[in-house]
C-alpha cells in the first residue's frame, strides 16, 4: 500500500534506538526511550498561505530529522511503524 500525506504533513520512520549507554550499560527494550530521530519517507504537496497559494516544504524525503518527544501520530502501514505529524512539528534536519 502506498500512503501520501495530505497538505503541510510529514511521514517519519523513527531510527532505531542505542541499546547501550554513554558508560557500556545495555539497556532493555522495556526501559529505552523511544528515539526522537526519525528520516523522512514521504511529504505532502504543502500548506496553502492566506491568499490560496500552495507554500512548499522544507523537508524532502530521505532528511534525517529530530522531533519533539510527543509529536506525531503513531500508525502502523504495512508492517512498519510510522509517525505523521506537521512539517511545524519537526525540529530541524541534521545534515553531515
Amino acid at each position: 500500500m502506498k500512503f501520501r500525506p495530505l497538505h503541510d504533513r510529514v511521514v517519519v520512520k523513527r531510527v532505531d534506538a542505542e541499546t547501550k549507554s554513554a558508560g557500556g550499560i545495555i539497556i532493555p527494550d522495556s526501559a529505552a526511550e523511544k528515539p526522537q530521530q526519525g528520516e523522512v519517507v514521504a511529504v505532502g504537496p504543502g500548506g496553502r498561505d492566506d491568499s490560496g497559494k500552495v507554500v512548499a516544504l522544507d523537508l524532502k524525503k530521505g532528511d534525517r530529522v529530530l522531533f519533539g518527544k510527543w509529536s506525531g501520530t503513531e500508525v502502523k502501514i504495512d508492517g512498519d511503524d510510522l509517525l505523521i505529524m506537521k512539517e511545524s512539528d519537526i525540529m530541524g534536519v541534521l545534515e553531515g
